[in-house]
Protein backbone atom coordinates (compact mmCIF):
# COMPACT_ATOMS: atom_id res chain seq x y z
CA UNK A 1 0.00 0.00 0.00
CA UNK A 2 2.99 2.37 0.98
CA UNK A 3 4.06 1.99 -2.76
CA UNK A 4 0.97 2.61 -4.48
CA UNK A 5 0.78 6.22 -2.20
CA UNK A 6 4.14 7.01 -3.62
CA UNK A 7 3.40 6.23 -7.13
CA UNK A 8 0.46 8.70 -7.11
CA UNK A 9 2.47 11.22 -5.08
CA UNK A 10 4.85 10.79 -7.73
CA UNK A 11 1.93 11.15 -10.61
CA UNK A 12 0.55 14.40 -8.79
CA UNK A 13 3.79 15.89 -8.39
CA UNK A 14 4.48 15.75 -12.25
CA UNK A 15 1.56 17.31 -12.95
CA UNK A 16 3.27 20.85 -12.58
CA UNK A 17 5.91 19.85 -14.39
CA UNK A 18 3.65 19.27 -17.61
CA UNK A 19 1.79 22.42 -16.59
CA UNK A 20 5.31 24.14 -17.00
CA UNK A 21 6.32 22.45 -20.19
CA UNK A 22 3.15 23.89 -22.11
CA UNK A 23 3.78 27.41 -20.68
CA UNK A 24 6.74 28.06 -23.36
CA UNK A 25 4.72 27.61 -26.34
CA UNK A 26 1.40 29.83 -25.17
CA UNK A 27 2.07 32.21 -28.26
CA UNK A 28 -0.05 29.70 -30.07
CA UNK A 29 -4.06 29.71 -28.91
CA UNK A 30 -4.31 25.96 -28.58
CA UNK A 31 -2.16 23.48 -27.07
CA UNK A 32 -1.60 19.75 -26.38
CA UNK A 33 -1.70 18.91 -22.86
CA UNK A 34 -1.17 15.66 -21.11
CA UNK A 35 -0.69 13.63 -18.15
CA UNK A 36 0.29 10.74 -16.58
CA UNK A 37 -0.82 8.42 -14.17
CA UNK A 38 -0.05 4.75 -12.36
CA UNK A 39 -2.26 2.78 -10.92
CA UNK A 40 -2.95 -0.94 -9.48
CA UNK A 41 -5.33 -0.71 -12.28
CA UNK A 42 -5.85 0.29 -15.32
CA UNK A 43 -9.53 2.29 -14.13
CA UNK A 44 -7.21 3.88 -11.17
CA UNK A 45 -4.55 4.69 -13.61
CA UNK A 46 -6.70 6.10 -15.95
CA UNK A 47 -8.13 8.47 -12.64
CA UNK A 48 -4.87 9.76 -12.39
CA UNK A 49 -4.00 10.67 -15.77
CA UNK A 50 -6.76 12.79 -15.83
CA UNK A 51 -6.66 14.40 -12.76
CA UNK A 52 -2.98 15.22 -13.59
CA UNK A 53 -4.25 16.25 -17.34
CA UNK A 54 -7.20 18.73 -15.21
CA UNK A 55 -4.27 19.59 -13.03
CA UNK A 56 -1.95 20.54 -16.35
CA UNK A 57 -4.49 22.41 -18.32
CA UNK A 58 -5.67 24.69 -14.55
CA UNK A 59 -2.08 25.95 -14.14
CA UNK A 60 -1.63 26.84 -17.11
CA UNK A 61 -5.13 29.02 -17.67
CA UNK A 62 -6.27 26.72 -20.22
CA UNK A 63 -10.09 25.07 -20.98
CA UNK A 64 -10.35 21.85 -22.03
CA UNK A 65 -11.00 21.34 -25.56
CA UNK A 66 -12.35 17.70 -27.48
CA UNK A 67 -11.95 14.56 -25.93
CA UNK A 68 -9.22 13.08 -23.84
CA UNK A 69 -7.02 10.30 -25.56
CA UNK A 70 -5.62 7.73 -23.57
CA UNK A 71 -2.62 5.65 -24.30
CA UNK A 72 -2.17 2.70 -21.15
CA UNK A 73 0.65 0.34 -20.83
CA UNK A 74 0.34 -2.46 -18.40
CA UNK A 75 3.97 -3.12 -16.65
CA UNK A 76 4.83 -5.53 -14.18
CA UNK A 77 1.87 -5.24 -11.57
CA UNK A 78 1.06 -1.67 -12.27
CA UNK A 79 -0.80 0.23 -14.90
CA UNK A 80 0.91 3.39 -16.44
CA UNK A 81 -1.27 5.80 -18.50
CA UNK A 82 -1.00 8.92 -20.66
CA UNK A 83 -3.87 11.00 -21.43
CA UNK A 84 -3.64 14.17 -23.77
CA UNK A 85 -6.18 16.43 -24.59
CA UNK A 86 -6.13 19.86 -26.53
CA UNK A 87 -6.35 23.04 -24.44
CA UNK A 88 -6.84 26.78 -25.71
CA UNK A 89 -6.67 29.66 -23.98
Amino acid sequence: MAHYIRLVVAALAAAPLVAAAATPSMAKKCVMAGGQGTGITTDVAKFMATAALNNSIAGAGLKAAGEVKYDCKYEVVVSNCTAKQRACK
